[in-house]
């Protein structure tokens, strides 16, 4: 159980990349007040958490109303996952990232950035939501369910964390050390999505 815990926390970490969002997440907040930032970051948490709870818990059956065998979803989101770390190595998708940032502040009248963009696209993606699916797949029993969605749990608490302290994280870190940070998880993440495609081939030719 262990073991499946640190994979599905490690899988979820380096996706949803709470070290990452947390200097977007201050350069959309930084001229709002200490309180309304934690409001913000605590509505975000909980919208992403929930998108992310629904589709774990019901993506399977969203895949068999559409008649798409789990062995395909695994390869399809291995490969898109695989793309994603490709962004992260070359630093693409930090830039697309803050790309969405200035949008968000260049519009005025858009002041709670809860949802868009910290909950969706950011926290519950694409990426995070083809993982937690993924993950429930390969659940056997309630206690494995279980166990994803502890490490599922584990993950969106970091992430509330790393977005409240995201001040003191900026001043902490730096941009240089983000970077780094950011190409380590997407090499990780580069080999968690290569194991996908390895599973969905096995499963789907029957090796």
């Amino acid at each position: 159980m262990l073991e499946l815990f640190a994979s599905a926390f490690a899988t979820l970490f380096v996706v949803i990349d709470p070290p990452g969002c947390a200097p977007i997440y201050y350069g959309l907040t930084s001229e709002m007040p200490a309180h309304e930032r934690r409001v913000q970051a605590i509505r975000a948490t909980l919208i992403a958490s929930v998108i992310l709870l629904i589709f774990a818990l019901f993506g399977e059956q969203l895949l068999g109303a559409l008649h798409i065998e789990l062995d395909a979803f695994r390869i399809a989101g291995g490969i898109m996952l695989f793309l994603i770390a490709l962004e992260m190595v070359f630093e693409k998708r930090t830039e697309r990232r803050h790309e969405r940032a200035d949008m968000v502040k260049a519009t005025p009248e858009i002041e709670d950035v809860s949802v868009f963009p910290m909950a969706m696209p950011m926290l519950a993606g694409p990426g995070a939501i083809a993982s937690i699916m993924l993950l429930m797949a390969r659940a056997e029993g309630m206690e494995e369910t279980f166990v994803i969605l502890g490490a599922l749990g584990t993950v969106m608490v970091l992430t509330l964390g790393a977005l409240i302290a995201a001040a003191p994280l900026m001043r902490l870190l730096g941009h240089r050390v983000e970077a780094v940070i950011t190409r380590l998880l997407g090499v990780l993440l580069a080999a968690l999505a290569a194991q996908f495609v390895i599973n969905g081939i096995e499963g789907a030719f029957g090796i």
